[in-house]
């Protein structure tokens, strides 16, 4: 089975630390559709993001995207 995130929280599959420097998301689906996985990658590719992580079990595929926070995003108060 996978393991969650440092968090603890199964819905949040990465450390908390990421959030910090990177907008993420997402991406689950049964492993058996696994090849789904790069028809998504491919489009998410295009919009800048980069896979970053992927874990899986008998049940679930689990795919982490992320694109880096621009410094306004980092530091709202100087925006």
């Amino acid at each position: 089975m996978s393991r969650p995130g440092a968090s603890g929280d199964k819905n949040k599959p990465y450390p908390d630390a990421w959030e910090q420097v990177a907008d993420l998301r997402v991406f689950r689906t049964d492993a058996r559709d696994w090849d789904r996985l790069a028809t998504w990658r491919t489009d998410m590719r295009k919009r800048g993001w980069k896979l970053l992580k992927v874990t899986s079990d008998d049940v679930e595929l689990v795919a982490v995207f992320g694109k880096t926070k621009t410094k306004s995003d980092l530091n709202p108060a100087s925006a």
